[in-house]
Protein backbone atom coordinates (compact mmCIF):
# COMPACT_ATOMS: atom_id res chain seq x y z
CA UNK A 1 0.00 0.00 0.00
CA UNK A 2 2.81 2.32 0.45
CA UNK A 3 4.74 2.12 -2.86
CA UNK A 4 1.13 2.87 -4.39
CA UNK A 5 1.35 6.07 -2.43
CA UNK A 6 4.75 6.84 -2.58
CA UNK A 7 4.03 6.16 -6.48
CA UNK A 8 1.40 8.41 -6.98
CA UNK A 9 2.84 11.33 -4.93
CA UNK A 10 5.83 11.13 -6.74
CA UNK A 11 4.08 11.48 -10.31
CA UNK A 12 2.24 14.68 -8.13
CA UNK A 13 5.62 15.82 -7.12
CA UNK A 14 7.35 15.66 -10.59
CA UNK A 15 4.50 17.28 -12.16
CA UNK A 16 4.02 19.93 -9.29
CA UNK A 17 8.67 20.51 -10.12
CA UNK A 18 7.72 20.46 -14.24
CA UNK A 19 5.39 23.38 -12.84
CA UNK A 20 7.73 25.23 -10.77
CA UNK A 21 10.43 24.46 -13.03
CA UNK A 22 9.67 25.54 -16.82
CA UNK A 23 13.05 24.78 -18.13
CA UNK A 24 13.39 21.85 -16.86
CA UNK A 25 10.40 20.61 -18.14
CA UNK A 26 9.82 17.11 -19.70
CA UNK A 27 5.87 17.88 -20.60
CA UNK A 28 2.90 16.11 -18.37
CA UNK A 29 3.74 12.44 -19.17
CA UNK A 30 7.55 12.79 -18.93
CA UNK A 31 7.30 14.56 -15.34
CA UNK A 32 4.63 11.81 -14.80
CA UNK A 33 6.79 9.01 -15.68
CA UNK A 34 10.03 10.96 -14.15
CA UNK A 35 8.16 11.40 -10.90
CA UNK A 36 6.73 7.86 -10.66
CA UNK A 37 10.23 6.49 -10.78
CA UNK A 38 11.62 9.30 -8.37
CA UNK A 39 8.70 8.25 -5.96
CA UNK A 40 9.81 5.27 -5.94
CA UNK A 41 13.28 5.11 -5.46
CA UNK A 42 13.04 8.18 -2.58
CA UNK A 43 11.04 6.33 -0.60
CA UNK A 44 12.98 2.99 -1.01
CA UNK A 45 15.96 5.49 0.45
CA UNK A 46 13.59 6.34 3.19
CA UNK A 47 13.33 2.76 3.70
CA UNK A 48 16.53 2.03 4.52
CA UNK A 49 17.35 5.27 6.68
CA UNK A 50 15.05 3.70 9.27
CA UNK A 51 12.35 5.84 8.14
CA UNK A 52 10.16 2.76 6.59
CA UNK A 53 10.48 0.42 10.45
CA UNK A 54 7.60 2.29 11.60
CA UNK A 55 5.61 1.51 8.80
CA UNK A 56 6.21 -1.49 8.53
CA UNK A 57 5.39 -2.15 11.78
CA UNK A 58 2.13 -0.52 11.06
CA UNK A 59 1.31 -2.92 8.20
CA UNK A 60 2.27 -5.66 10.08
CA UNK A 61 0.04 -4.63 12.79
CA UNK A 62 -3.08 -4.64 10.52
CA UNK A 63 -3.20 -0.89 8.87
CA UNK A 64 -1.14 2.18 8.22
CA UNK A 65 -1.09 4.59 10.84
CA UNK A 66 -1.33 8.43 9.49
CA UNK A 67 2.43 9.09 10.34
CA UNK A 68 3.42 6.39 7.56
CA UNK A 69 1.28 7.68 5.39
CA UNK A 70 2.50 11.27 5.33
CA UNK A 71 5.84 10.05 5.39
CA UNK A 72 4.87 8.14 2.38
CA UNK A 73 3.77 11.34 0.47
CA UNK A 74 6.74 13.63 1.67
CA UNK A 75 9.07 11.07 0.34
CA UNK A 76 7.43 9.97 -3.19
CA UNK A 77 6.70 13.74 -3.23
CA UNK A 78 10.16 15.01 -2.92
CA UNK A 79 11.75 12.00 -4.69
CA UNK A 80 9.59 12.87 -7.47
CA UNK A 81 10.38 16.20 -7.86
CA UNK A 82 14.13 15.44 -7.40
CA UNK A 83 14.35 12.99 -10.18
CA UNK A 84 12.37 15.74 -12.31
CA UNK A 85 14.59 18.02 -12.25
CA UNK A 86 17.76 15.70 -12.74
CA UNK A 87 16.29 14.32 -15.98
CA UNK A 88 15.08 17.69 -17.23
CA UNK A 89 18.78 19.28 -16.14
CA UNK A 90 20.72 16.62 -18.13
CA UNK A 91 18.32 16.70 -20.76
CA UNK A 92 18.76 20.50 -21.07
CA UNK A 93 22.74 19.70 -20.85
CA UNK A 94 22.41 16.97 -23.43
CA UNK A 95 20.51 18.93 -26.57
CA UNK A 96 23.32 21.84 -26.15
Amino acid sequence: MELIIQLIAGAVGGNVAGAALKNLSLGTLGNSIAGILGGGLGGQILAMLGGGAAAAGAAAGGGLDIGSIIGSIAAGGVGGGVLMAVVGLLKGMMSK
